[in-house]
């Protein structure tokens, strides 16, 4: 049976928020893909509410890659503590967490939620950007780690 890089990983031990590699795959081509753990609440102790996901990831889809280039796709974790990030090439934690706190700093100051009528999204009722706003505030407030498992940080946490 294949293993999941996430079902290996001790969630017991992170400690959220933080952004983390957890994956690397090169093609024989020569390219190479990175998965990265978006998290944003502590696994086993907290979860978004469906609408505040859903609403995340139409606006991390929309305003991350404006940060970062390459990314081929943001997607929700089904325990809704965080998102998967894939993207094209190598990419450092630190890139990473300075363009997710760009982007919820976005978040914060948006009016609109991107895609959401019923031609562009498969659920486009279930959206809170109230709630969005308040998780986005809760991660910049605690600030994104560039450990999963110690505190550190690329800048300093306001």
């Amino acid at each position: 049976m294949a293993q999941v890089e996430s079902f290996l990983l001790d969630h017991n031990k992170v400690i959220a928020p933080y952004v983390r590699l957890a994956g690397t795959e090169q093609h024989t081509k020569g390219s190479s893909l990175q998965k990265y753990d978006l998290r944003f609440l502590q696994p086993n102790k907290d979860a978004m509410p469906t609408s505040a996901v859903h609403t995340l990831e139409h606006l991390l889809a929309t305003y991350m890659r404006d940060e970062v280039e390459g990314i081929v796709d943001i997607s929700p974790m089904g325990c809704r503590t965080g998102f998967y990030m894939i993207i094209w090439d190598e990419h450092d934690p630190a890139e990473i967490a300075r363009g997710l706190k760009a982007t919820l700093e976005k978040v914060i100051e948006t009016e609109t939620v991107p895609a959401v009528s019923a031609l562009e999204c498969g659920n486009y009722r279930d959206h809170s950007l109230f709630a969005a706003k308040e998780y986005a505030k809760q991660v910049l407030e605690a600030g994104i780690s560039i450990d999963a498992f110690e505190r550190k940080f690329a800048e300093p946490v306001k």
